[in-house]
């Protein structure tokens, strides 16, 4: 028997997550990951990575009843804590996109953190409900669970104000308009491993790259951002999957004078069709 942290990415049709043992030491190592699948259709779980133990991996696995992020959650974390090798979970990270300019480490979440979050929704739809959903889902199902937010915009607050502003008046970006940069879990990641790889080059000038459905290119000076092609939202820098990447603003204002598209219009070509 041992104790866990459950950790979730939970995004619009799907959410994957892992658990990490705490085998007494003092350290955690991952026991197991895995991903529902269609979450607003039909959830289908698919392990990744087996348990630790060969009995556990003979544990039926969670039955869906019904669609969605706040009807998977609870038989997936009944499940968790069901596995033989589990004596209960300690508490729930979660990955959440935008933390805007306020959340710039990670962050024990309460009510005000939740409400702080929504405001960050607009400036990333595709993934921040989503993100929100999840965390207010395991608030209902277990409210003791310590549940923290970490944020793919804070490995680039180490940013400057050059890098991230536009050429824009000042009072818009008083507003939040400005570069923030995302995939920030996984740069950091990287800049965790990159001196076992590169030694002391390490800390010179290198530069990452995230590459998947979501793409992008991080700067790195002495394992810090200093540059990143994403900026105000998940559309900018490289082409990904259904995204446009880095688009001239004058293509936009066309869209909208000579074809007539709106901002539904818009959103759904920038999005999900380019």
């Amino acid at each position: 028997m041992s104790e866990i942290i459950a950790v979730f990415n939970a995004g619009s049709s799907s959410i994957k997550f892992a658990a990490y043992w705490a085998p007494g030491d003092g350290t955690f190592r991952r026991g197991l990951s895995g991903v529902v699948e269609n979450v607003a259709t039909r959830p289908r779980l698919q392990i990744t990575h087996p348990p630790l133990s060969t009995a556990a991996r003979h544990v039926a696995p969670p039955v869906f009843r019904e669609a969605g992020i706040e009807c998977v959650l609870p038989p997936l974390l009944e499940w968790l804590k069901g596995l033989p090798v589990v004596a209960r979970v300690l508490a729930v990270g979660h990955r959440v996109v935008h933390g805007g300019g306020r959340f710039t480490t990670p962050v024990l979440v309460n009510e005000q953190v939740i409400a702080d979050l929504e405001t960050y929704t607009p400036l990333a739809p595709l993934h921040e409900g989503p993100n929100i959903a999840a965390i207010k889902a395991m608030l209902r199902i277990a409210p003791e669970l310590p549940q923290v937010a970490c944020f793919d915009t804070a490995f680039h607050a180490s940013q400057t104000p050059l890098a991230t502003r536009f050429a824009l008046p000042r009072e818009l970006t008083g507003k939040g308009v400005r570069r923030y940069g995302f995939h920030g879990l996984s740069y950091e990641y990287i800049a965790e491993s990159l001196p076992q790889h590169l030694g002391d080059r390490a800390e010179g000038r290198v530069v990452v790259a995230h590459l998947g459905s979501g793409a992008s290119l991080c700067a790195m000076r002495e394992r810090r951002s200093v540059a990143t092609t994403m900026g105000f939202s998940a559309l900018d820098g490289l082409m990904m999957a259904t995204r446009c990447g880095a688009l001239d603003a004058g293509v936009v204002l066309y869209l909208i004078r000579e074809c007539g598209m709106d901002v539904d219009e818009l959103t759904d070509l920038l999005y999900y069709k380019s």
